[in-house]
């Protein structure tokens, strides 16, 4: 699809009802955390917003994707959108594009936001994350922050739709065997919140 009707598609399909709940679910670790469950956000929660912009690659539009520098306090070396927490008096797009700036180079003024994905409640960082979608006529000249970014991982949306991608993995957390869902992008496992916001992304495209 050309980008130009995929943001045509994507203005309509975020202004519809998201496919939201169900969509995390298909992508959710099982067993759950206790004090974790889809679609419910802790009074207490922080707000954080994270940007997913759609450019145009090498083989059709695609998505950028951070892996977060391993000395991070936490998430260090997991996989996730450019985002963080929101700042007092900010928009979410606003915060989404003030982060995706600092961690990854994004120039804002060339962005067009197109709507927002279902929030997720991470809670171990206790953050209700918020993704904002966005598009770009060019590729963005990307410069990921020192300390905070490791790598950069471009992926075309015709990858991340192919089912053969996804994958399902296993691991011990707390004593307790976990199994989770994930993307396999280039030999990264991309599972958690992550997942579930692309989980969802792709039902829209």
């Amino acid at each position: 699809m050309a980008l130009a009707d995929l943001e045509r598609t994507l203005r309509v399909r975020l202004a519809e009802t998201l496919p939201g709940v169900e969509a995390h679910m298909r992508f959710a670790p099982a067993p759950q955390r206790a004090g974790w469950r889809a679609g419910h956000f802790p009074d207490d929660a922080r707000i954080a917003a994270a940007l997913l912009l759609v450019y145009p690659g090498d083989d059709g539009p695609a998505i950028a994707l951070t892996v977060r520098a391993s000395g991070l306090a936490r998430h260090a070396g997991q996989i996730s959108l450019p985002g963080g927490a929101s700042d007092p008096g900010e928009t979410l797009a606003q915060t989404a594009l003030r982060e995706a700036q600092e961690e990854i180079g994004i120039d804002p003024a060339s962005v067009r936001v197109l709507g927002e994905l279902t929030p997720v409640y991470v809670l171990v960082s206790g953050f209700t994350l918020h993704p904002v979608v966005g598009v770009t006529d060019a590729r963005p000249a990307f410069a990921p922050a020192s300390g905070e970014v490791e790598e950069i991982i471009e992926v075309s949306l015709a990858r991340l739709r192919d089912a053969s991608h996804i994958r399902r993995g296993s691991r011990v957390r707390e004593g307790v065997a976990v199994e989770y869902p994930y993307f396999d992008l280039f030999g990264h496992q991309v599972w958690g919140a992550t997942a579930m916001v692309l989980g969802e992304f792709i039902c829209l495209i």
